[in-house]
């Protein structure tokens, strides 16, 4: 018998994640996610941090967004894409979700 150890994260939709805790959770590299951030495929959420007496601006992360990277590596790994192609995927896969939801609206809508 083999026992497989995994880890769990709980999110929620308020949650926010670093850039390191991203790379960690997601599967993918830095660059990989800095690229997604360049190519508007992933958005991350700015917050301005106090250090030193000086503000600066330190990029963090939704739990959205970790889903969507999460999706993007599993991606890159079935597929072999890069940035591009997984940008592309992305936009795609959320385009179909929107169109998803608007057609349950539309059939909600619709008399019986």
């Amino acid at each position: 018998m083999n026992i497989e150890i995994t880890e769990g994260l709980w999110l929620d939709e308020f949650g926010e994640l670093s850039l390191a805790e991203m790379e960690a959770w997601s599967g993918l590299t830095e660059a990989e996610l800095q690229q997604l951030v360049e190519c508007d495929a992933l958005s991350p959420v700015t917050t301005i941090e106090p250090a030193a007496g000086r503000s600066i601006s330190a990029p963090r992360f939704s739990a959205q967004c970790l889903v969507l990277a999460r999706a993007a590596s599993r991606l890159r790994d079935d597929f072999d894409l890069d940035a591009n192609g997984l940008a592309v995927a992305l936009r795609l896969l959320d385009r179909i979700r929107e169109l998803e939801a608007e057609l349950h609206h539309a059939r909600a809508q619709r008399p019986r």
